[in-house]
């Protein structure tokens, strides 16, 4: 990948703030901005819609590498508006399965790295962009949060029981962090971020200063 790419590499687990913090900081530095989770969340949609059982892992490799996937403002999935969908409780508990699966994720980081290229970079933010997809980023951040601010975060987002919510990350984020191929974990040379109790203003503020020091 080459090293003209400036690319803000954002990893870490469910309700950490990685979507809103990267969406910001892509407004302030004038850069796009990526959710991968979006696009395998997108394979999942089209996997359920088709009635492909997600722990079959060949025909979810297959139709990762055939369905037509559009992230940006709104998700498109072969051109369908799937922007809510993709995070309707169904979808939200198949996904980590088909994530899992090591033929979507060679698939999905393909099309990140041209997606990438296209832009000359760009404010990406998923589980293992600073690992895997990315290495060689400009700066790779790795935000956290506690668990039970995470639940509360998505349960004022969604909805639901925080109570349950909790669990429920608990279980993405064991299975995230254990599964073969690109587990969730802070690449090695990211910078841990804790947004618990910090204002989005404020984690924008605090990371823009990193981008400063990593660049200087």
């Amino acid at each position: 990948m080459s090293s003209a790419l400036r690319v803000i590499a954002i990893d870490g687990p469910a309700g950490a703030g990685k979507s809103t913090i990267a969406r910001a900081l892509a407004a302030r530095l004038g850069l796009e901005y990526l959710d991968t989770g979006a696009m395998y969340r997108g394979v999942t949609f089209a996997a359920l819609g088709a009635g492909i059982p997600v722990d079959d892992a060949a025909a979810i490799a297959e139709l990762s590498r055939r369905v037509e996937l559009h992230v940006a403002d709104r998700v498109l999935v072969d051109g369908v508006d799937a922007t809510a969908a993709i995070r309707t409780a169904e979808v939200t508990a198949a996904v980590s399965a088909v994530a899992a699966n090591s033929e979507v994720r060679t698939e999905m980081r393909r099309q990140q790295q041209e997606w990438a290229i296209a832009r000359g970079g760009g404010v990406i933010e998923g589980r293992d962009i600073g690992s895997v997809v990315f290495p060689d980023a400009t700066l790779k951040l790795f935000l956290t949060a506690s668990p039970r601010v995470r639940a509360q975060r998505r349960a004022a987002e969604n909805g639901g029981d925080v109570d349950a919510i909790e669990a429920d990350i608990a279980r993405r984020d064991e299975h995230d962090s254990n599964r073969a191929d690109s587990p969730l974990t802070a690449a090695s040379g990211a910078l841990i971020v804790d947004t618990t109790g910090r204002s989005i203003d404020e984690v924008v503020d605090h990371i823009g200063t990193l981008l400063e020091q990593a660049t200087r």
